[in-house]
């Protein structure tokens, strides 16, 4: 009998070899015949899969986007206990990939970032993921609102769109060591209590102030009586 072929298997395998080698080198180094030779097949294995370096590197993309949504995704299943701004906050920490054990990811990721700028497939791959994003966002800002007595205070579109861009931002600024993983906490600690400071009433709300990075460098939100 013909030997079977796992197709959705080794697709995948190909498009960890490509985000192997975007780590290493960016994208403009990934080469047919390198990705084949990291993922241990033939150049023949790697033209069936993928008609094109370009459906390749979409493929890898979203690939490597799943990963991280798998995560955030977690992050916005919430327990009764646990309100809406703190899941933002945590899914805002995923999604910033400031922990060491996320560095290669966040490189990855930066090299699609920067490869969708001249490429439109790959620029549509990427705004369909940020869309997905923004409108969890959008809707943690407008509960966490609602939550503090805050409706109406806070556009949570424009919040979140914002929310979004700062990840990033800070993302890269990390990478290319302008800021320590510490002191990006310490940012999205500030912008998510003057976020919250916003949301409330100037008299008769509690007033949120940053409690500094949780154990696992997840910005919280620490309430006291104003």
């Amino acid at each position: 009998m013909p030997r079977q072929v796992d197709h959705v298997g080794r697709r995948r395998l190909i498009a960890e070899a490509v985000c192997h080698l975007a780590d290493e080198r960016g994208l403009e180094g990934v080469t047919l015949r390198d990705v084949a030779a990291r993922a241990q097949v033939s150049m023949g294995a790697v033209q069936r899969c993928f008609r094109t370096k370009e459906e390749m590197l979409v493929f890898a993309l979203g690939h490597i986007g799943e990963r991280i949504m798998e995560r955030v995704q977690a992050r916005l299943v919430r327990s009764p206990a646990q309100s809406a701004g703190t899941a933002l906050g945590h899914a805002v920490t995923e999604i910033s990939l400031l922990r060491e054990e996320h560095r290669a990811e966040a490189r990855v990721w930066l090299a699609f970032v920067a490869q969708a700028a001249v490429s439109e497939v790959l620029a549509r791959t990427l705004k369909a993921n940020y869309a997905t994003l923004q409108e969890a966002f959008t809707r943690l800002i407008a509960e966490a609102g609602e939550d503090a007595d805050g409706a109406g205070r806070l556009d949570a579109r424009r919040e979140a769109r914002t929310l979004l861009a700062l990840a990033d931002g800070l993302t890269t600024h990390v990478l290319i060591g302008h800021l320590t993983p510490r002191e990006a906490y310490g940012v999205l600690h500030t912008h998510l209590a003057d976020l919250w400071e916003r949301s409330r009433s100037s008299n008769s709300y509690e007033n949120p102030r940053p409690a500094g990075p949780a154990t696992d460098g997840t910005p919280t939100i620490r309430r006291t009586r104003g």
